[in-house]
């Protein structure tokens, strides 16, 4: 029988809640970009669809957010019951990232309502614009607060341990720690990126189904677009991240590169299969490819692995990790400079061949993969740290004997929370379709079904 391990359970508990909210997480940060866009465009251009896309998107966001409360919550739980020592040490560093997540919840949250209820009650419509911009605030500071957070736990500053007690602490210097400027920037673009791509999806699979009308037409535009600006935006901050992991974790760096010696004109490795030695089998080398996304030069020393203690090294299967979200990162840049190349060489013709539809409905999911793979990279790349350079997962956990059973409860709370909403998205747009909404608003007469 296999032993009881509470660290096991606490991190196999502690991923599953971030793997399931960082993808409310994410919608609830990028999608109010998109639904601003929406009415912006609607409102400078005088089209209704494209005022009808952020009522539309308006309501589903709603919903995702209300389980985005639930997981969150289960989070700072978590945080408390899961890692108490943790807590203990870090609980005044992060207390005022925290509250200032809270703070801009709110904000969000009020505005949020406001501008659900407010839809043509103003005679100026910019005034109904302008409450989406407190909630686009909201949104994306609550990413950031929680953001610093993480990076405090990569790079901790603005304090003194002495016999385990926190103390000088400047909690201002801990929330704007060396990792915030570009894991920031980073959950931000990627986050607009994914959300943008996940609406795409959306309307390239009613093209793809056959529906013809303008309204998807000008969804997949503007989503595309906007898909394809964040992710240029994304993989530009990707390579600031390089030369960031080189300077502040460089044993991340190089388990994600599989570089064992120090080395200047380092090449970068793809794929491959680790031998016996270290030794690298089928992958595909670029020269000085490690060293340019180390220090921006190709003679820039790049520190070996083992260089650390072998019990300070993070698990080297990170190195598929981050091969996979790069190449994913590549897979929705391509798509979107095709999507809009053809538009721009075929100026006139509407119709949008089958194969890129279906590549920007594949697009969406990737989006969230990525952003997924995205965050283990990061969190597994740190291990065995839980507080960089001061304590490691296997001190921070509980001893409780009952985390296993929390476990199973969370799964069918996550269970039931994802097979809710998608039910309830489902039935919300299913019943009251996009053409029925144009003919009660009078943007279209009856008799046209999408």
């Amino acid at each position: 029988m296999t032993q009881y391990d509470p660290v096991f359970y606490s991190r196999m508990l502690t991923e599953l809640t971030l793997a399931f909210h960082i993808i409310f997480a994410t919608i609830g940060v990028g999608v109010p970009v998109m639904i601003a866009l929406a009415e912006w465009r609607g409102i400078r251009t005088g089209d209704p669809h494209y005022t009808l896309l952020a009522r539309r998107w308006t309501r589903g966001f709603v919903i995702t957010v209300a389980v985005g409360v639930v997981t969150g919550t289960a989070i700072g739980l978590q945080l408390s019951l899961l890692w108490p020592s943790f807590m203990r040490i870090a609980g005044q560093a992060i207390a005022l990232p925290l509250f200032l997540e809270t703070f801009a919840f709110f904000v969000e949250a009020i505005f949020l309502g406001i501008y659900l209820y407010t839809w043509d009650r103003f005679k100026k419509k910019t005034t109904h614009l302008l409450l989406m911009i407190p909630i686009v605030i909201g949104s994306s500071a609550s990413a950031f607060f929680i953001t610093t957070l993480n990076a405090f736990m990569n790079t901790p500053r603005g304090f003194t341990l002495e016999d385990g007690v926190i103390k000088n602490l400047q909690p201002l210097a801990a929330m704007f720690n060396p990792a915030t400027p570009t894991k920031v920037s980073h959950v931000l673009a990627s986050s607009y990126t994914t959300s943008a791509y996940i609406l795409a999806a959306i309307a390239a699979y009613k093209l793809l189904k056959g529906s013809d009308h303008a309204y998807y037409k000008k969804a997949l535009k503007l989503t595309v677009t906007a898909a394809f600006v964040f992710s240029l935006a994304t993989a530009a901050i990707g390579d600031l991240s390089g030369k960031f992991l080189a300077k502040y974790q460089p044993e991340k760096l190089a388990a994600a590169e599989w570089h064992f010696e120090t080395e200047r004109e380092a090449p970068l490795v793809l794929g491959g299969v680790l031998g016996q030695n270290n030794e690298i089998k089928y992958g595909i080398s670029i020269p000085y490819g490690l060293s340019i996304l180390a220090h921006g030069t190709p003679d820039g020393e790049v520190i070996g692995l083992n260089e650390f203690p072998e019990d300070e090294r993070p698990p080297l299967y990170i190195h598929y990790l981050f091969n996979l979200k790069v190449a994913f990162g590549m897979y929705l840049a391509l798509v979107g400079f095709l999507y809009l190349l053809r538009s721009r060489k075929h100026r006139g013709r509407e119709l949008v061949p089958k194969w890129l539809l279906a590549a920007i409905v594949a697009a969406g999911p990737l989006a969230m993969i990525t952003i997924e793979l995205g965050w283990f990279f990061a969190e597994v790349g740190r291990q065995p740290w839980i507080l960089r350079g001061y304590m490691k997962v296997a001190d921070a956990a509980t001893t409780s004997s009952h985390v296993d059973t929390m476990l199973l409860l969370f799964c069918l709370l996550y269970l039931v929370l994802g097979v809710t909403v998608v039910r309830v998205l489902s039935k919300l747009f299913r019943n009251y379709d996009v053409i029925q909404e144009m003919i009660s608003l009078g943007i279209e007469k009856g008799g046209r079904r999408s």
